[in-house]
């Protein structure tokens, strides 16, 4: 079996409010950069991950396929998830072995999804994830279903200053991000949804991100210092809520288990909410000497379909840049914490 490495990583300057661009202007500039920094013109294998809710139409992946350049056919794929999971197929389509390169990306414009009375529409909207016959007809929005987590996380033993923590320094990263959004400082804030308030939940955020992977030597002939995938695992929990304890993660657990989760000097979290970075520093074993979410993470920036690409994309950009040696990136998707994506990454001679 091949080894695959992450080998380019780019983003977009992600905004806060509705720039006017379509996906495909967004994607455009990052795939040309990644195109640019490794000299490819074409790839063996390309997939995406995004929404069509979000696009507000159907199939909207194949109009974003005007940044690739469908022409001459390429191999393309798609998934309705987080583009971290489009990175998970693509890494398995390279151990196949008929192709040595893949491209993989991920959009989201979140700005885009507005109530009537201007307000994002994105927590209702979420709603439609959750089980059409019992749990979607009762409406309860995105956040509301954080707060129920965030509640039984704290019922476990915990404090709503932990929560606070968390926030106060994933906006402190954001803004050392160019990347990021520039967050304030929490201040005195009221509840968005008890014990959640504002800074405790993700911001709207439009944005775009694309990898290349590559396999063996030709990885090496495409990056100085590739992140080699030393482990990769995706598992889910229940779909019911009530039959999950949702203090805890399970299936984040497990991922991490079987991704080889142990040893990392750096971890990007998929944590959408303050309370979800808590509840997988205890599922993945994340000491106090692991440097988390450096970026700043979802709480920073937030381009749905795409932000767990992007823990990737992050992560592997510690090796790549000799600050880190072996590095853990985190996806999730779904209502809290329900289906949890774990990707190890090393240096070539780490260890």
């Amino acid at each position: 079996m091949r080894d695959i490495a992450v080998v380019a990583f780019a983003q977009t300057e992600h905004q806060g409010e509705d720039s006017g661009l379509s996906e495909v202007e967004l994607l455009a500039p990052v795939i040309t950069e990644v195109k640019q920094s490794t000299g490819l013109s074409r790839f063996g294998f390309t997939c995406s991950g995004s929404l069509d809710y979000l696009a507000g139409a159907p199939f909207s992946f194949v109009s974003a396929l005007d940044a690739v350049g469908a022409w001459p056919p390429i191999s393309e794929s798609h998934v309705e998830m987080d583009a971290a999971w489009a990175l998970y197929e693509a890494w398995v389509r390279l151990r196949h072995g008929d192709v040595d390169t893949a491209l993989v990306y991920g959009f989201g414009k979140c700005s885009q999804v507005v109530r009537e009375d201007g307000e994002s529409g994105l927590p209702e909207l979420m709603t439609l994830q959750l089980d059409p016959y019992y749990l979607a007809p009762l409406g309860p929005d995105q956040t509301s279903l954080a707060a129920l987590q965030a509640r039984a996380y704290l019922d476990a033993g915990h404090k709503e200053d932990d929560l606070r923590a968390v926030a106060v320094r994933s906006r402190a990263a954001g803004r050392a991000n160019p990347y990021a959004l520039d967050l304030a400082e929490p201040g005195e804030e009221e509840y968005e949804v008890a014990p959640l308030r504002p800074s405790d939940c993700p911001p709207v955020t439009d944005g775009a991100a694309v990898i290349v992977l590559a396999a063996g030597d030709r990885a090496r002939e495409l990056c100085e210092r590739p992140a080699w995938i030393r482990g990769i695992d995706h598992r889910t929990d229940a779909h019911a809520f009530g039959a999950r304890d949702l203090a805890r993660s399970e299936s984040a657990a497990l991922a991490g288990e079987r991704a080889g989760a142990r040893d990392v000097e750096v971890a990007e979290l998929h944590a959408r909410f303050s309370h979800e970075e808590l509840i997988l520093r205890d599922a993945l074993g994340l000491g106090d000497d692991v440097r988390v979410n450096p970026s700043g993470g979802p709480l920073a920036a937030d381009p749905v379909m795409a932000t767990g690409l992007i823990r990737i994309g992050e992560a592997a950009n510690r090796i790549r840049s000799g600050e880190a040696g072996r590095v853990l990136a985190h996806a999730s998707h779904g209502p809290c914490l329900q289906s949890n994506l774990v990707c190890v990454m090393e240096a070539q001679n780490h260890g």
